[in-house]
């Protein structure tokens, strides 16, 4: 696992887009939101609390996601499950078109096309 000084800060607005795309697969809790986005960059990204569920709050209030208190499997407890909504879908679309843009843009100052 990274050290703390080796992980990677996220660009603002990020981490919504990395949300919204881990609930396209499917509704989740917020700890199931934040082990997906661990698991699937090798632990480069590792989303703390603090972080998470303001983006959360945020993002809910927005009505890009939809929450519902739901019994935990196997457990015996609730969990708050988040969900996309139609409108989350449509700003996932924009961000990701958005990010294609920027990382386009970034690769043409990092490695320049030679001069003729």
């Amino acid at each position: 696992m990274p050290s703390s000084d080796d992980r990677l800060e996220l660009l603002q607005g990020t981490l919504d887009m990395l949300i919204l795309k881990t609930l396209l697969f499917g509704p989740t809790h917020g700890h199931g939101i934040a082990s997906h986005i661990r698991r699937t960059t090798g632990e480069t990204l590792v989303v703390e609390h603090g972080s998470l569920y303001p983006a959360l709050h945020r993002l809910q209030r927005d009505g890009y996601i939809a929450a519902k208190w739901d019994k935990a499997p196997d457990k015996n407890r609730e969990l708050k499950y988040y969900r996309l909504t139609a409108a989350g879908r449509r700003r996932l679309a924009h961000q990701e078109s958005r990010w294609n843009e920027l990382v386009r843009a970034i690769g043409c100052v990092m490695t320049p096309a030679p001069e003729v």
